[in-house]
């Protein structure tokens, strides 16, 4: 190994602040240009997603899901017999996926490419000077390139009276939950509230209930896709009450006994008319804040937005500056770790570049300009039925004046959907720009649909034409044979017009 640990030295070609895979991608990329590195790490290099955000929340859900498939497909149901999956043996592997929170193999990752990695908080003091604060011990480092902000975000905290005193579980507690409470409620509607709510009643909440004011579930995407998820859980047991304010959450007594361990004795929960809910546990899922606080962004005058961010151009540099970078979730551009990985490539290229001298190629999808967050970024939400989406939705290509055609329809009928489940529940819908005759927004919900995400996300950042698209022939018998049925229903409309 080349790299150090909390080595002795005050400079750096490159200084990235924040452990998580966009700060890992970038020093990663940073060395290979030839160029030294510290990484500098309050916690666990690995960060937000290895340790308490994705890579646990999917291994305590594909159990699930394989039991739901499973349950409804013959042969297999009569061994389930309506049984859960195993809580117990669910956490165990969950603990070993994230390496029971110990970030060993990813500091040796780092060290074992000449990164050195310096235990303690970075925050900006002056043009690329970074403090590393550890035990009350400071230093200050200084980089000759560039300096690196990838401080991620923290779950938010709404007003609600009581809630904060109640010590409710967050995001942390609920994707390392080390007991399954019998009574939860669920305070949100959007994308962590969806994938928690189908681990918790996998792993045996019995009464699980999610509250919010929203209209429907995954507000921000195409409406029938809310409407399949309710449904779903609904037929799982799980009560959904939209168009329902939470207005208090009262504790008598807490007892705080750590992340993922109920948090003192039963909670109320007064919601809608004053209806009281009564758990053993409430978690708060109602979106992400910028950890941009405290990070030294006055020192050097950059401002944030209204919500906290940090805006960039399309080097996801600041503007303003040739030195200081904005990766992740700061930046708000898109709060997925694929995208801050993607940023952190972007940041690579741009970064060896300059330091190289080379001039930055302006050509559309050169590897120096952020491309992907202009309506490209892809998600998947792993609730049961999955949700899969790139690009726009018809209600935003519209308030962009562009002339839309739509063109939808379920699974039902399709083979592979078939052979998939026997009671496939799903459902597609292409958002075409006529114009351009090209897509602008896919979406999929479904059993297995993260698996045709990446065809539709090339489909759209590729701006191909729909005349080719019917060319790619998809293989039979699976449910990429959407795709054939959803573009010959658009050529028989278009051909009957």
């Amino acid at each position: 190994m080349n790299g150090s640990i909390n080595p002795a030295r005050s400079e750096w070609d490159v200084i990235v602040v924040g452990g998580a895979p966009p700060g890992e991608t970038i020093s990663l990329y940073s060395s290979f240009a030839g160029l030294s590195v510290a990484l500098v790490e309050q916690d666990r290099v690995g960060g937000e997603c290895l340790f308490w955000a994705c890579m646990p929340s999917k291994a305590m859900l594909l159990p699930v899901h394989a039991r739901n498939l499973a349950v409804d497909l013959p042969g297999m149901r009569q061994l389930v017999n309506g049984r859960r999956v195993d809580a117990d043996a669910v956490l165990a592997r969950r603990d070993e996926i994230t390496y029971n929170h110990d970030d060993k193999q990813s500091v040796d990752l780092m060290l074992s490419h000449d990164v050195d990695v310096l235990r303690g908080r970075g925050r900006l003091v002056g043009p690329k000077t970074v403090e590393v604060s550890d035990d009350g011990r400071t230093r200050e480092i200084t980089a000759t390139q560039a300096v690196v902000l990838s401080p991620g975000t923290d779950g938010a905290l709404p007003p609600i009276t009581g809630l904060a005193d109640a010590r409710p579980w967050r995001s942390r507690d609920v994707t390392n939950m080390h007991e399954v409470p019998r009574r939860m409620v669920v305070i949100g509607g959007g994308v962590v509230a969806c994938e928690a709510a189908t681990w918790l009643r996998g792993l045996g909440v019995e009464e699980l209930t999610l509250v919010f004011p929203g209209e429907r579930l995954l507000e921000m995407k195409e409406p029938f896709v809310g409407e399949l998820v309710r449904q779903a859980f609904e037929a799982d047991g799980i009560t959904v009450r939209t168009g329902t304010p939470v207005h208090e959450v009262l504790r008598e007594k807490v007892d705080d006994r750590g992340i993922g361990r109920t948090h003192g004795d039963e909670v109320t929960v007064t919601v809608g008319d004053g209806e009281r809910l009564v758990a053993d546990e409430v978690l708060v899922a109602t979106g992400r804040v910028p950890n941009s606080r405290d990070i030294g962004l006055e020192a050097v005058g950059v401002p944030t937005t209204d919500r906290g961010f940090v805006e960039v151009d399309d080097h996801l540099t600041v503007p303003g500056t040739d030195w200081l970078y904005v990766l992740g979730d700061l930046n708000g551009r898109a709060l997925l770790t694929h995208m801050g990985k993607y940023h952190a490539r972007i940041a690579g290229e741009v970064i060896a570049a300059r330091a190289a001298g080379k001039p930055l190629d302006e050509r559309p999808f050169n590897p120096y300009t952020d491309q992907a967050d202009k309506d490209g970024a892809p998600q998947v939400v792993f609730c049961d039925p999955e949700v899969a989406s790139v690009g726009l939705t018809e209600a935003e290509a519209l308030d962009r004046e562009i002339p839309v055609e739509v063109v939808e329809r379920d699974f039902a009928g399709i083979d592979g959907a078939r052979l998939a489940r026997e009671h496939y529940v799903g459902r597609a819908k292409l958002v075409i720009d006529n114009s351009t005759d090209t897509l602008v927004g896919v979406t999929f919900v479904g059993s297995g649909v993260s698996e045709l995400l990446h065809a539709a996300t090339v489909a759209v950042v590729g701006k191909v034409p729909v005349s080719v698209l019917r060319h790619a022939v998809a293989s039979f018998p699976t449910i990429s044979e959407i795709w054939l049925y959803l573009l010959e229903e658009l050529r028989q409309r278009r051909a009957a017009a």
